[in-house]
């Protein structure tokens, strides 16, 4: 095979190998409604985590029964779960960083559970 024949090759694998997705964005119509947002972690155990965690100690979230206001509202911020993520992990503007308290897979969880339970 010439090199020319290599790059052909190539392209037409990657070609082939995107065609999926290409497709997967047709299909218009203008009918389809928002999905939910994306999240990686399990909200129901994520429910169990906030509680144990004492976040509505801080925090007033709806779902959760709780009305704290050290923090913010996370009804009213809505936060995405990258925020929620990081700042579980982090802290920042008071709120302290639960790493190494939380395993990354309950931190995720919680995130998903704040997601879910305030962007429905």
């Amino acid at each position: 095979m010439t090199t020319g024949r290599k790059h052909s090759a190539a392209a037409l694998g990657l070609a082939l190998a995107l065609l999926p997705a290409a497709l997967a964005g047709c299909g218009g119509g203008g009918g389809e409604t928002t999905p939910p947002p994306v999240t990686e972690g399990d909200a129901a155990a994520g429910a169990q985590i906030y509680k144990d965690a004492g976040c509505g100690s801080c925090h007033a979230l709806e779902a959760a029964g709780s009305t704290g206001t050290v923090g913010p509202s996370l009804d009213e911020t809505k936060p995405e779960f990258d925020l929620v993520v990081n700042r579980v992990e982090v802290g920042g503007g008071g709120m302290p960083s639960f790493e190494g308290q939380l395993s990354a897979r309950q931190i995720e969880d919680v995130a998903a559970y704040v997601v879910t339970s305030t962007s429905g």
